[in-house]
């Protein structure tokens, strides 16, 4: 935190040019595939218990106490970024790649930071304490690598500016669970791969994945175990219906998203739509400790509406890209397809089972 096969169409300038302010207008965009800032009823966060699940939560307090990552995001004497080596279309997809990443990150700190501040619950107190704690820090690192492309991201004026949206904290815990998860999935998929082929790592910041999705990992059990503890968040016809739609979003949001940046999957040597199925069989696994129904990735007509959205979305984008009221008239229709396209992934066959006794997952990926 709590995330189709475009194109390729050169644009004739970057939005990314040398300015400081550059990165921040672009973070601050809300856009349907752009990261959200999020708040939630405190009150009602406030009343969730850790008491059901007490000796799981004191052990993962104590590996958040321990802080392992301490001292690891920072630009050491073996950093070297080549960057007037990049080519103009993978800088482009690079840098907004990082501006996503930083605003995702952040989203997380923001509201971490809100629920630990507004909390009177202990537990949630220092569980959010933490999580913020770890939500800055990375974003604040990808700061400090944007500015060695002369750009960086006004993170104090991003608060003030950015639009927020108002989840009911089960929708929190859904999105954020998976949001932590999926990014977790996204890393460690991402370190693997340049660590069978380190001539792909065309950036240092790679290097930093394999220990920071740890703590995305850390992050989601923790939420994990508060919905474990609080059955009435997980239990029930309704619920099941919204853990559908939530993993269905943050699937389908992943899978668009990185088919927009085709030359930045290119230089890693990654295929995304098999990268994107992977990262989903990981979350679809860890999920089971929580989500008594989970989204059949699996299932062939899955990956097909999936593949329908991405087309969907692209010429959405490409007619937007014309701009004016002539534009968003023509995008109409196709939103709505897309939407429809949506609801249909929604009826596809899901699995569904009964919650493991053992609540945590460990991270063997």
């Amino acid at each position: 935190m709590t995330a189709t096969t475009l194109p390729t169409i050169a644009a004739p300038t970057s939005r990314f040019v040398a300015e400081p302010e550059a990165a921040t207008r672009i973070a601050v965009e809300t856009t349907t595939l752009s990261p959200r800032f999020y708040t939630t009823d405190v009150e009602a966060m406030n009343r969730l218990s850790a008491d059901a699940i007490r000796p799981q939560w004191d052990a993962l307090m104590a590996e958040f106490e321990a802080d392992t990552n301490r001292g690891h995001f920072v630009r050491g004497a073996d950093w070297h970024a080549e960057l007037d080596k990049l080519e103009p279309a993978l800088r482009e997809e690079l840098l907004d790649f990082m501006v996503s990443s930083l605003t995702a990150e952040f989203s997380g700190c923001i509201l971490y930071a809100e629920l630990r501040k507004k909390g009177v619950n202990p537990d949630l107190k220092a569980l959010f304490g933490y999580m913020s704690r770890d939500e800055a820090r990375h974003a604040g690192f990808i700061n400090e690598c944007l500015k060695e492309f002369g750009i960086h991201v006004d993170m104090g004026f991003l608060v003030k500016a950015k639009k927020y949206t108002y989840f009911s904290p089960k929708f929190i815990l859904y999105a954020t669970y998976l949001s932590e998860k999926i990014g977790y999935a996204r890393y460690i998929r991402i370190f693997r791969r340049l660590e069978a082929h380190p001539e792909n790592r065309f950036h240092p910041i790679f290097s930093k994945f394999e220990r920071w999705c740890n703590d995305e990992y850390r992050h989601g059990e923790a939420l994990a175990l508060l919905m474990r503890g609080n059955p009435s968040m997980i239990g029930g016809f309704v619920n099941r219906v919204w853990m559908r739609f939530f993993q269905l979003a943050v699937y389908a949001t992943m899978f668009v998203r990185d088919h927009a940046r085709p030359e930045f999957h290119k230089a890693l040597g990654v295929d995304p739509e098999v990268y994107g199925m992977e990262v989903f069989r990981i979350v679809a696994e860890v999920a089971k400790q929580v989500f008594p129904v989970r989204i059949d990735v699996d299932h062939p007509a899955f990956l097909e509406g999936l593949r329908r959205l991405q087309k969907q979305s692209a010429r959405i984008a490409e007619i937007k890209r014309g701009g004016g009221l002539w534009g968003k008239i023509k995008a109409i229709p196709l939103q709505l397809a897309a939407g429809m396209t949506f609801v249909r992934m929604m009826f596809l066959p899901a699995k569904q089972h009964a919650l493991p006794e053992e609540l945590r997952v460990a991270a063997t990926w």
